[in-house]
Parts: structure tokens; C-alpha cells; sequence
């Protein structure tokens, strides 16, 4: 069953991850609201940042999930930047992603059934 997810970068610049290889590359709502649907989507993100471990057979593939009809909707409101997600991929692979792009610089507002 899918999930909406409410997400905010309160500080859009400082929303990257540790790895500027695998972090969020544009600044825009629609830009980071369409690289998060990405790596949801495909997984990409996942085979890049698995590629970067010290011991990438040791990686849980329980992370490799995909959820190939997830949908990011981004709105930029004052300073800050909304995202709604709806995905059915579980809490811990969608948080996986999420740092990798964002690091730490996001907050989970609300979650509801979709």
C-alpha cells in the first residue's frame, strides 16, 4: 500500500548529502522533487552509492528496492521547499535515499495512506 510523505528543506542550499557525487544537484523545487522521484524510481542511486562502499557485497539488497510509480510533487513556499511524496518502497529504503540526496538538512512533516 502506498505512502504520502510530507517532507521540508527548511534550508534548500544546505539540503545535500555527504557525497556531492550522489547528493542533490539542482536548487529548484521542481529539480530536487524530480531527482528524489528518480531515485525512487530506478535504482540508480542505489548501484552508485553501493559502488562507493568499502565492501559493496556486504550491502543489504533489501535497499535496492524500487518503487517504479512513485511520484515527488516540489513547491518552493517562502524560503523554504515542500515535497510530497507517494511511494509504496518501505520507510527505511525512502529515508536511505532521501540522505543520500539531502543528508540530514530535511524534516518529515506528516505521513498518511495514499
Amino acid at each position: 500500500m502506498p505512502t504520502r510523505f510530507y517532507l521540508r528543506l527548511p534550508e534548500p542550499a544546505l539540503a545535500r548529502g555527504p557525497d556531492p557525487a550522489l547528493a542533490f544537484s539542482r536548487d529548484s523545487a521542481e529539480g530536487m522533487a524530480e531527482e528524489l522521484e528518480q531515485a525512487l524510481r530506478s535504482a540508480d542511486l542505489f548501484d552508485r552509492w553501493k559502488a562507493s562502499q568499502s565492501d559493496p557485497d556486504d550491502v543489504d539488497e533489501g535497499l535496492a528496492a524500487i518503487d517504479p510509480m512513485a511520484t515527488v510533487k516540489g513547491e518552493q513556499a517562502d524560503l523554504h521547499i515542500d515535497l510530497v511524496v507517494v511511494t509504496s518502497l518501505p520507510g527505511a529504503v525512502f529515508k536511505h535515499r532521501l540522505r543520500l540526496l539531502a543528508g540530514s538538512h530535511w524534516q518529515l512533516r506528516d505521513v498518511t495512506a495514499a
